[in-house]
């Protein structure tokens, strides 16, 4: 499998660019177009994806980060979700974004991109929760943005502290719906502290 390709750009489209190699001017779909710049001499590489479907044949992805194409590939291995899905995914939340979504459960975040609905945004969720857990567990880079790798150690903390998986997640969706847009890096001991004065406030009976 070809797994990067480096060449240059000589157009880009709104989710397509044309990537020269030499011989070869490879049609190549990504998530945000925008991103490139055609016509200049410096060459570029992308982290690449080969898909067939008996729909369309064969297509090529292209990825700027390794961590954009491992979240693509989480995407789509969900139950009916396709490429373009996981496209409209990355263009509109980015790869940590969607782990933060995912971690969090904060299906309305999801159900706000293009081609995604409640239903489907829920049906993510649940088949994507462990697998996310997991990838970070992995130690994947995350570029600057280290806060899933919080939200998945906050989630296990509180669970070892015996709260049930119903207040997790109510938790965690209250955490991500206030620091939503933050721009400063959260440190888990903050968290913690917010997470633990919610529960002390919202117990169940």
């Amino acid at each position: 499998m070809v797994s990067s390709i480096t060449g240059i750009v000589k157009s880009c489209e709104k989710q397509a660019i044309l990537l020269d190699i030499g011989s070869l001017g490879l049609t190549v779909q990504v998530p945000n177009g925008t991103v490139f710049v055609a016509g200049q001499t410096e060459k570029v590489t992308v982290h690449t994806y080969f898909h067939w479907s008996q729909e369309n044949g064969p297509s090529l992805f292209g990825f700027l980060t390794e961590l954009e194409r491992t979240v693509f590939l989480l995407i789509i291995s969900c139950s009916g979700i396709g490429p373009k899905i996981g496209l409209a995914v990355l263009d509109s939340l980015g790869p940590q974004r969607f782990l933060d979504a995912i971690n969090t459960s904060n299906d309305s975040v999801l159900s706000k991109v293009s081609g995604i609905g409640a239903k489907k945004a829920e049906q993510i969720i649940v088949q994507l929760k462990h697998k996310v857990a997991q990838l970070i567990k992995s130690g994947v880079d995350l570029g600057e943005n280290q806060s899933a790798q919080h939200w998945t150690m906050l989630s296990e903390v509180l669970s070892s502290l015996s709260y049930s998986p119903a207040e997790v997640a109510r938790t965690l969706k209250h955490l991500n719906d206030t620091y939503m847009g933050v721009q400063e890096e959260l440190s888990f001991d903050k968290l913690m502290r917010h997470a633990l004065s919610f529960l002390s406030k919202h117990k169940q009976i």
